[in-house]
């Protein structure tokens, strides 16, 4: 038995012991498509196009002005704060749906400062999305008495930057490249030893894995709502803050929503007392409303299964890739280790972007990140180990016949 049908039996297998086999079928993907992009952007649940047509036809069509009271919208971002809680280990009033994580991370960084108003210095990552250091400097650019302090510049780890000049830490939860998983709980502890703020971008793990951010004593977290929470493109963001800092925290987008009285219209800003603070203007009531979708499925869900079928799709995927991709010069990026993983693993290969459009000019949609990086998410709500072997038989076919050689695979796209 070559590897082939050894994997076919070993997929065959796992998919009839699958708990979440079913969960696909409330996904709208394409028949015949394998979608390995969920790190990216996660597909459509079906019920989000009914939530869109009611939101649409009933709510803003015939209820107009008054559906901010009768269908609640003035208080979705909080309704679906609590909903994402239950998904990252947040108590109720710790979390609100908003904005961007872009605008996230900007408000949080200013609210780690003000609750550290004597240090100067933001602790982060150089290899980390880039948004995330292009706000950092953002945020600089307010403050001329900011320094930052990148692990990968100024020092080979974190760790070595910490110290009592830190005032906040942003660091990634899962690197959006390899797909490494920080140990959260260990590094919180070591930021919180030299009394720092850590602020947590989740990004690349909430939905896909368990998030304890109370357990863990987490300050501050972000992230984002159209990847493993498949809330749509441009789906509203998140940020956390935990209950112990909320009434001592400043951010600085003061805008109208984030008022203790909004509809007073007094002159002057006084903030909210609870978690309404980190709201800033009116919030896309459409794009809640698609996203309400992602956050109920989750709620039915065990998220340590989800992490379970994740680690084992992957090791699956990593297997595969390994004993027949090898000798075209395909390497694994992302850790060996499942445990040490987020959902994604990430391949090295010289032409990346020209072997990633002819796999997906074949039906396996992943995508490419520079230099020389093929990423691949595996979700476990939508995707089976025949997919993943699947997968890796046209990967294979692409690499030992040369079809990325093609030139129409080597013109490069705006989005890769």
């Amino acid at each position: 038995m070559d590897i082939w049908q050894q994997a076919q039996k070993k997929a065959e297998n796992l998919d009839s012991k699958d708990s979440l086999a079913n969960y696909a079928q409330q996904f709208a993907i394409p028949e015949g498509l394998i979608y390995l992009d969920g790190n990216s952007l996660g597909p459509a649940p079906k019920a989000a196009f009914t939530e869109l047509a009611n939101a649409a036809k009933a709510e803003w069509a015939t209820g107009l002005i008054r559906s901010w009271n009768e269908a609640e919208w003035f208080v979705l971002a909080e309704q679906y704060g609590d909903m994402l809680a239950n998904i990252i280990g947040a108590d109720s009033g710790e979390v609100v749906v908003c904005d961007t994580t872009s605008i996230n991370i900007y408000k949080a960084l200013h609210a780690g400062l003000s609750l550290r108003p004597e240090r100067k210095v933001i602790v982060s990552e150089a290899a980390s999305f880039p948004t995330d250091l292009y706000i950092t400097e953002g945020v600089k650019a307010s403050r001329s008495d900011i320094e930052i302090h990148l692990e990968g510049r100024e020092a080979e780890t974190l760790e070595a930057l910490l110290n009592e000049e830190v005032a906040v830490v942003l660091v990634n939860h899962v690197d959006y490249r390899t797909g490494e998983l920080r140990d959260m709980a260990a590094v919180t502890k070591k930021i919180h030893a030299v009394g720092a703020i850590a602020v947590w971008d989740l990004c690349h793990s909430a939905g896909i894995l368990p998030v304890d951010l109370n357990a863990n004593h987490a300050d501050m977290a972000v992230g984002c709502g159209y990847k493993y929470l498949n809330g749509g493109p441009g789906a509203p963001a998140f940020i956390y803050a935990a209950k112990r800092h909320i009434a001592d925290i400043q951010q600085p987008l003061s805008g109208w929503w984030g008022h203790a009285n909004p509809f007073a219209f007094d002159a002057a800003y006084q903030a909210d007392a609870g978690i309404r603070k980190f709201l800033c203007g009116t919030q896309p009531i459409l794009s809640l409303r698609a996203m309400k979708a992602g956050l109920e499925m989750y709620q039915a869900i065990d998220m340590q299964a989800i992490r379970a079928k994740s680690m084992a799709l992957t090791e699956f995927f990593i297997e595969l890739v390994e004993q027949s991709c090898a000798e075209y010069g395909v390497a694994v990026l992302s850790p060996r280790k499942a445990s040490e993983r987020g959902g994604q693993v990430a391949l090295m290969f010289e032409h990346s972007y020209a072997a990633m459009q002819a796999i997906i000019a074949r039906g396996v949609i992943g995508d490419f990140r520079r230099p020389n990086i093929m990423r691949f998410g595996f979700s476990p709500l939508y995707i089976s180990y025949q997919q993943v072997y699947e997968a890796v038989a046209i990967l294979h076919q692409v690499l030992a016949e040369a079809l990325w050689k093609a030139e129409k695979y080597h013109v490069e796209n705006a989005v890769t």
